[in-house]
């Protein structure tokens, strides 16, 4: 899954403990791996891999957790937690309307994904 490709089916996915589950509909915009500081403090590694997908092609189910914060380079952050366990689900970009960032570490099965670019 690059994005801009047709997917055959939905994509499952949800955090450490169950209590937060997901389905990822529809054609997603694009992966990517990036390197910036953010990323990096999101995955604790050296890059973090992002999910683009519309907003209407996420359909959530469990309570979350609203986190928001201002980054290093001045822009507002919103992620959403799960609130037992704490996994990252989904964060709002602010440099595009209608995008949520997902971290696709979480679907169920992985093997599809392929990052368009490293950033």
């Amino acid at each position: 899954m690059q994005g801009n490709e047709r997917m055959q089916k939905s994509y499952m996915g949800g955090c450490l403990c169950g209590a937060v589950r997901y389905e990822l509909i529809g054609v997603p915009e694009r992966l990517y791996a990036c390197h910036c500081k953010e990323c990096q403090r999101q995955s604790e590694s050296a890059f973090g891999m992002t999910l683009l997908v519309k907003e209407n092609g996420l359909k959530v189910s469990g309570e979350l957790k609203k986190f928001e914060r201002i980054s290093d380079g001045g822009n507002r952050v919103t992620a959403y937690f799960c609130p037992n366990c704490g996994v990252r689900i989904y964060g709002i970009p602010r440099y595009v309307k209608g995008i949520f960032s997902l971290k696709p570490g979480k679907l169920d099965d992985t093997s599809c994904l392929r990052p368009a670019a490293m950033l």
